[in-house]
């Protein structure tokens, strides 16, 4: 699914215009990165846990010469999905 095509959901979930759903999606998106930024947690009960976690560096391999290369410590977004998400795609 595509961001247009989330979009056209919502506003038919919502009976809103297609419009206003896209602020509010565009909101939300914003809201949860800036909350990501700051605090590196945000749960949404029953549907998933965003956490930041540290990726430490290590050494990786080129994959068309097989080089050594050094990668970078970084910092990447996990998702844990709960209980309700889990039980709905089962």
């Amino acid at each position: 699914m595509t961001k247009a095509e989330l979009v056209d959901k919502i506003a038919e979930k919502a009976n809103m215009t297609k419009a206003h759903a896209e602020r509010a999606l565009n909101a939300f998106l914003e809201t949860v990165e800036g909350t990501l930024v700051s605090e590196g947690k945000l749960t949404l009960t029953g549907f998933g846990t965003f956490i930041v976690d540290e990726r430490k560096a290590r050494v990786g391999r080129n994959p068309r010469t097989g080089a050594e290369i050094k990668i970078e410590a970084t910092k990447v977004v996990k998702f844990r999905p709960g209980k309700i998400l889990k039980d709905a795609v089962k």
